[in-house]
């Protein structure tokens, strides 16, 4: 799949690296303020019991 994107990147290596780099910054942004924030109610991470005694 990389092998695919890498191949279909428009330039030269310098601008394909670019490229590459920003897409992966895209797809990071794109999970930490969209698909987190959604999916995060849904985990069951924020039910915790604990006893006191």
């Amino acid at each position: 799949m990389y092998g695919w994107i890498w191949r279909h990147l428009p330039g030269p290596v310098g601008v394909r690296a670019a490229i590459a780099a920003t897409l992966v910054l895209g797809v990071v942004a794109l999970l930490m303020l969209v698909v987190f924030p959604w999916l995060e109610p849904m985990l069951p991470f924020n039910q915790v019991a604990v006893n006191g005694e």
